[in-house]
């Protein structure tokens, strides 16, 4: 670990492999992890300095309270606010959940206990789900009178199939974390407590590899995802012209003919 910067009271970030993974703590345990408005702008300003970082090669996603990853929105601020309230406050929200989606780099959700609602579409918005054998998650929203609206509509269809995402969201029901992984709401479950850990070990093996080549096959997955596939080879192609000229590229070629580990330049 090589030190930890705060943003707000919130939210902090440490970082580990000399940097080159940065573990995003979701840090509100009293109110296991509600998202606030100021939590919410935690997370956005946080997402936004780790996107302008280009030491940085893996994000991953964690958690400082025992009993949960997230419970979503923080519904004790939501019941004080004015309908206008409200409106002004969605853009808040939102660019907590967007931060997290178009972070550059990989991410890495390490999920225990509950992840529900914004909580489980704060994972969603991750590349990979590392879930321990605590996990309960789901998108309860429909049981309250709202519906998802931290990207679950869009995103839970594209990791389980659109049948799949309604029978969930319209049943609200949560799911253990046995299932979770069967339905592939999760990629990976390990036991209880060890979450947080295999998703660090799990990053360190892809921030090993090469930040510009990460970068790039993270937007062609992300751009080229539901197009026909010759508009996806299109979206392939011109990520593969941004790394086959680069600084890394030449670098690995050559790590490779020598028989060592590359020393990346991430340019």
């Amino acid at each position: 670990m090589d030190g930890e910067q705060r943003f707000g009271e919130f939210v902090g970030v440490r970082r580990h492999e000399s940097g080159t993974v940065a573990e995003l703590v979701l840090d509100r345990p009293k109110a296991m992890n509600a998202v606030s408005s100021g939590m919410a702008s935690s997370v956005a300003a946080a997402c936004a300095a780790l996107a302008a970082d280009r030491e940085v090669r893996v994000v991953v996603v964690t958690s400082s309270n025992d009993r949960a990853f997230c419970v979503g929105a923080d519904l004790k601020e939501r019941n004080s606010l004015s309908d206008a309230d409200l409106v002004r406050q969605r853009p808040v929200a939102r660019a907590a959940y967007t931060g997290v989606l178009d972070l550059p780099m990989p991410t890495i959700a390490a999920v225990h206990g509950f992840a529900l609602g914004g909580g489980f579409e704060l994972a969603l918005a991750c590349d990979l789900i590392v879930a321990d054998a605590s996990a309960v998650v789901g998108l309860p929203e429909v049981s309250v009178g709202v519906i998802p609206g931290g990207g679950g509509t869009q995103l839970l269809p594209r990791r389980v199939g659109a049948a799949r995402a309604a029978e969930l969201i319209f049943t609200a029901r949560r799911v253990g974390a046995e299932e979770a992984a069967e339905l592939g709401l999760v990629d990976q479950v390990v036991e209880a407590g060890g979450d947080t850990a295999e998703a660090l070990a799990l990053a360190a093996r892809i921030a090993g590899n090469s930040p510009v080549g990460l970068r790039a096959a993270k937007r062609a997955l992300r751009l080229g995802h539901g197009l026909d596939l010759r508009a996806g080879l299109e979206v392939e192609d011109a990520a593969w012209r941004s790394v086959a000229f680069s600084g890394d590229r030449a670098e690995g070629v050559a790590a490779f003919n020598e028989k060592r580990k590359p020393q990346w330049p991430g340019e």
